[in-house]
């Protein structure tokens, strides 16, 4: 089966949009899926600094949404022809954290997300010249027309909604609602510190106003707190002078939860000074330099910890998301612009430029 697909080729180059070839069919467990559109995450432009660890060639994206319309079959696919699916993260389904609910934990995640994959015995996506691309990035490797993927990373929704804007709920605002729906658990009345107003900031802020949250969104840029603003947040610069007092005094003596996206380290220690007693700090973005914290932020029972996709169940949490979004609750759709699939680099261009805060991007299905 030949399809086109945004390959990577190496860690400077842009993506190439190219034919490429699956060799295999649906295995038990596994559908195929054509897909309808893919978010674009950091994640995936985080590959070009991944210092030779994610292996290129490969085809990125893990953000994607579509119609099965093959299935391997099999007693643990439940995954049907015809189904519209959102696609989120791999997980190997029987270690004690997937056992206990916590696919975001399981013990393969890196290898299985972003190393390399599942064991296969001979390639299974290769290029139009017959030579082997990166086994499946994120189970999934959807910046393309088709993926195959694990049955157990796809989650069935409503075929009324529009499926080529659903793949972001699959990680990015995934993790941003989840930090706030799962791991911290916020009801009406709370109150939360967000630092970053990109696509997992502000769906924390759009989170925690649907749960009746007051949130001090956090950011440098005023278009994004501007955004922030729209979905319910108080704004505030990331320059202000005496920014953790700022934050107490208008959470009325400290917020419970803070939620960083930034990683960093001025930023990340500014929220857990602005903590109440026994605040929790939560981080989602990976650390790029040594933390250090200043003397006193981790005092009167304050907590520091991290959080992987949200805490996320993803067949629990999407049908959420978007049941919020149709109650006009979770409007994720207002950070979205579509690029078609060839325009894969502007895309990541405007990401990397802050001119667009989810890129998604919809295969041109050729004679259509």
């Amino acid at each position: 089966m030949r399809f086109q697909a945004a390959v990577l080729r190496s860690y400077e180059d842009p993506f190439a949009v190219e034919e490429v070839a699956l060799r295999a069919e649906p295995a038990a467990g596994e559908v195929l899926v054509e897909i309808a559109g893919c978010g674009m995450c950091r994640t995936d432009l985080a590959v070009r600094r991944s210092a030779g660890r994610s292996p290129l060639p490969a085809v990125l994206g893990h953000e994607g949404a579509g119609v099965v319309v093959r299935t391997g079959g099999g007693p643990d696919t439940a995954i049907g022809i015809g189904d519209h699916v959102v696609l989120s993260f791999d997980s190997c389904g029987h270690c004690r954290n997937c056992r206990g609910a916590a696919p975001a934990y399981c013990d393969s995640f890196a290898s299985l997300n972003l190393f390399g994959g599942r064991e296969e015995a001979a390639p299974r996506l290769t290029d139009a010249a017959g030579r082997a691309l990166a086994p499946r990035w994120f189970g999934q490797s959807s910046f393309a027309e088709y993926a195959l993927v694990p049955a157990r990373n796809a989650v069935r929704v409503d075929p009324a909604l529009p499926v080529e804007l659903l793949g972001p709920l699959g990680c990015g605002f995934l993790t941003g609602a989840g930090a706030v729906l799962n791991t911290f658990g916020v009801g009406p009345g709370d109150t939360l510190t967000v630092l970053g107003a990109g696509a997992v900031g502000l769906a924390a802020v759009m989170a925690a106003t649907a749960a009746g949250a007051l949130t001090v969104a956090v950011d440098r840029h005023p278009r994004r707190l501007a955004l922030a603003e729209r979905f319910g947040a108080i704004p505030l610069h990331a320059g202000t002078a005496g920014l953790p007092g700022r934050i107490r005094r208008l959470t009325d003596g400290g917020a419970r939860y803070a939620l960083d996206t930034t990683a960093s380290p001025p930023l990340i220690n500014d929220a857990l000074s602005a903590l109440r007693p026994t605040g929790v700090l939560g981080l989602v973005a990976r650390l790029h330099t040594a933390l250090r914290l200043e003397p006193g932020t981790l005092d009167q029972g304050r907590s520091i910890r991290h959080i992987c996709e949200g805490d996320a169940v993803p067949g629990l949490l999407i049908p959420r998301l978007t049941g919020l979004w149709q109650a006009g609750r979770f409007p994720f759709d207002q950070l979205i612009r579509t690029y078609p699939l060839s325009d894969v680099n502007e895309a990541e261009h405007d990401c990397e430029a802050g001119r667009v805060v989810k890129p998604v991007l919809v295969p041109e299905r050729r004679g259509r």
